[in-house]
């Protein structure tokens, strides 16, 4: 059994049909995390979760962590239950009106109190001890972020073998584009920095996607973006923009071709991010 199993009862279900023992226990196990002082800031962005984000909480109230933590949400103007999600768990949230990741991601960054800042994206569910081994690499001189990987849900559509294909050839791609351009092997669902420089870079919000990458080509300058490879921390989540392309096949054809074709990138670092304009906020 998969140490996400038990996770996925809820998961895709809608709230109104969660069992009251899996809240009470997500709430009770949460409220034993929370610290006064936190060295450690998870913060849970949310936009029309509510069924998704129990799953989400239930696998970070199960975190194992050495490390002062505390665990707050930010409900991005969501119409559907998300914030009563939040609530039924006693989970401190804060509501951000303007929709997009780059404000939820710098709402969550504003009320942070801890040293550490831990993207956490709520249709992911996260190993127990995905946060203490991501603050370990963080507390190593030198390194200002990480970064690690993640794995899809095997369902009919998506067979468990060619899930493997898919991620082992994505992972491969990442790796190698981190030497050069981290920024690019960044992502948000498995992304985490020191605040001080955090907040000195600051999310971008004139942008629909790429706010975390943004936020780590701001990083580098102040230190060494790493990212960790250990099944620790790797989590696991839906398939998002993998579906985008039709078949698990065709999505892996695609960003083969993809990878490809932009092979001589992965030789070049950049000295800044171009946007283009279909991912500008107007």
């Amino acid at each position: 059994m998969n140490w996400y199993t038990k996770y996925l009862s809820v998961y895709e279900k809608p709230f109104s049909k969660a069992p009251k023992e899996a809240i009470l226990e997500v709430s009770e196990k949460l409220k034993k995390l929370e610290c006064k002082n936190p060295i450690v800031s998870v913060v849970v962005i949310a936009h029309n979760e509510e069924k998704r984000l129990l799953s989400c909480l239930w696998s970070l109230s199960e975190t194992t962590c050495k490390y002062p933590l505390e665990i707050i949400g930010v409900d991005n103007n969501s119409t559907d239950q998300t914030a009563e999600v939040f609530e039924s768990v006693g989970l401190k949230y804060y509501t951000e009106l303007q929709k997009s990741c780059g404000y939820a991601r710098r709402c969550g960054l504003e009320h942070a109190n801890g040293k550490y800042y831990i993207c956490i994206d709520s249709d992911t569910m996260y190993p127990p001890k995905y946060i203490e081994t991501l603050v370990d690499e963080l507390m190593k001189p030198g390194i200002v972020a990480v970064s690690s990987l993640w794995s899809y849900i095997p369902d009919k559509d998506h067979p468990w073998w060619g899930l493997k294909i898919y991620e082992f050839l994505r992972d491969t791609h990442l790796f190698i584009q981190s030497f050069k351009r981290p920024e690019y092997s960044v992502r948000g669902l498995v992304f985490a920095y020191e605040i001080e420089y955090g907040r000195k870079v600051g999310y971008r919000v004139d942008i629909k996607r790429g706010e975390d990458g943004s936020m780590a080509f701001g990083l580098k300058k102040y230190g060494k973006i790493v990212f960790v490879r250990t099944r620790r921390a790797r989590a696991v989540t839906g398939y998002g923009t993998v579906g985008s392309d039709g078949s698990l096949f065709n999505s892996l054809k695609v960003r083969l071709i993809k990878y490809l074709k932009g092979y001589s990138k992965y030789f070049t670092s950049v000295k800044e991010i171009k946007d283009e304009d279909s991912n500008l906020i107007k």
